[in-house]
């Protein structure tokens, strides 16, 4: 991987130096830094729009304890001249400000770790900031002809491809801590007409890697129009209670709405979230493992370390039916005395710290998809999520999907029902799951926001399941 750490390598004694120099005077002084670049290229029948990636900023943010609580300061200016004037910036802020000025009376608690030193990379086969704009625009006008050729009733089809390069360098008196990550994401959106009834199939596509992504999204072109005409023929569902199969999309749509904001612990200090009195107790069925896993999946949510510079963790959420763990940043971790799941994540270098999902699913079981819609006498198989709602002070389920496949005798009949809403209450859909598929899929198109509308990249997915829930 060819990265561009020039801000670190050029200012990084400096950055270290300034560290030194407020541990001097405050406790646990940390800095992180981060360079973030990328471009948006979306191609479709009204034109062609391309831009820097949303995210794309440079900055640093210093966090330290002082006497009257945590502080943090955040700069863009890395010039020797004005990072000479931040510790006295920083005391002057601190002597006027009072404690309700700061960000909270919780201090980083002393670390007693081993040193840590690290420098790592994801890898990519195509680097897209390697290629003109004009070579990626010309592979989305491909996928556009592909689908626009696909029949008549396709009018247009959106066609987005995203990258985004992520640089970061996390140093205190105990880590010395680089990342580089880079990840893509991919959207179809076809758009078919018949007798004045529009549809439209939204296919996602997300790699922590670069602009190979382009050929997975010309292969699957087909598929989108497939979905998208079918769904000409859609009638919304009658009512009721089904049982249902969950694919992939459907599953980590339950698993991050449903569920997952459930399980932030930062919740649990407010008292919003119902998990908080389910800890060691069955939420699912025995053969439910939830994941929270920034570790080791392939996926847009994956870090090396969280902006606390927490290393990164693959947190059992629940295991085997039974609420194992919530997911926290340091602040949530010390209130409530449990330990670190490095979940600590910022928007930017600019934005507060907080508890983030990170790539969030269910894990695996041993049944084909083959052998789940052969149990089901009447239902549905349900595929491409829409949209969610979390509420995790009543466990509420409030999720859109756009596909319901209609299941008769163990069988698909080729029938369509559009658009699906799946409602109740968490535990009861948990724990009617008596099959999990036997295969894993995570899709990371999506942000997670939180706070004051920050967003975060994020993944979820996981296996398909066999439920039993609630219809409209």
């Amino acid at each position: 991987m060819n990265v561009d750490n020039t801000i670190f390598s050029e200012n990084k004694a400096s950055f270290a130096h300034l560290q030194k120099m407020l541990s001097k005077q405050y406790d646990n002084v940390s800095i992180l830094v981060e360079k973030t670049s990328g471009r948006n290229y979306r191609f479709s029948k009204s034109g062609t729009t391309i831009k820097d990636n949303t995210f794309s900023n440079t900055g640093a943010v210093i966090r330290l304890n002082s006497s009257i609580g945590l502080y943090e300061y955040s700069f863009n200016d890395f010039s020797s001249d004005f990072m000479n004037t931040i510790p006295s910036i920083i005391s002057e802020n601190i002597t006027k400000y009072n404690s309700q000025s700061l960000i909270s009376d919780f201090k980083i608690p002393d670390s007693s770790d081993e040193f840590i030193s690290f420098n790592k990379s994801t890898t990519y086969e195509i680097n897209p900031a390697d290629m003109n704009d004009s070579d990626i625009t010309s592979k989305l006008s491909d996928i556009y002809s592909k689908a626009i050729q696909y029949n008549d009733s396709i009018i247009d089809c959106v066609c987005i491809y995203q990258y985004l390069n992520i640089h970061k360098m996390f140093l205190s008196s105990n880590k010395d801590l680089e990342q580089h990550l880079m990840w893509s994401n991919g959207v179809l959106q076809p758009l078919a007409t018949k007798d004045d009834k529009t549809h439209y199939f939204l296919q996602t596509f997300s790699t922590l890697g670069g602009a190979e992504l382009l050929d997975e999204m010309n292969c699957d072109v087909s598929y989108s129009c497939k979905c998208v005409t079918e769904l000409l023929d859609s009638t919304p569902p009658v009512p009721g209670e089904y049982d249902v199969i969950c694919l992939p999309d459907v599953t980590g749509l339950i698993a991050h709405e449903a569920f997952g904001h459930g399980v932030e612990m930062d919740m649990f200090v407010k008292d919003r979230a119902l998990a908080k009195s389910y800890m060691n107790k069955q939420v699912a069925s025995s053969l439910v493992t939830m994941h929270d896993n920034a570790a080791t999946c392939n996926e847009c949510g994956s870090y090396f370390f969280d902006d606390e510079g927490m290393i990164s963790n693959d947190t059992v959420i629940i295991e085997k039916g039974i609420l194992k763990s919530g997911i926290n940043d340091l602040q949530s971790a010390y209130i409530l005395n449990v330990s670190s799941t490095g979940n600590g994540r910022r928007e930017s270098y600019e934005r507060k710290a907080y508890t983030r999902m990170t790539n969030t699913y269910f894990e695996p079981g041993t049944d084909t998809l083959e052998e789940m819609i052969k149990s089901i006498k009447y239902g549905f198989l349900l595929e491409n999520a829409a949209s969610g709602m979390e509420d995790p002070k009543n466990w509420g389920i409030q999720c859109m999907v756009n596909i319901g496949r209609e299941i008769k005798d163990g069988k698909l009949t080729g029938k369509i029902f559009s658009p699906i809403c799946l409602s109740g209450y968490v535990p009861d859909l948990l724990k009617s799951i008596t099959m999990v598929s036997d295969k894993l899929e995570l899709s990371g198109c999506g942000y997670c926001g939180k706070g004051y509308k920050e967003w975060v990249k994020v993944s979820d997915g996981g296996s398909a399941i066999k439920a039993r829930v609630k219809i409209s």
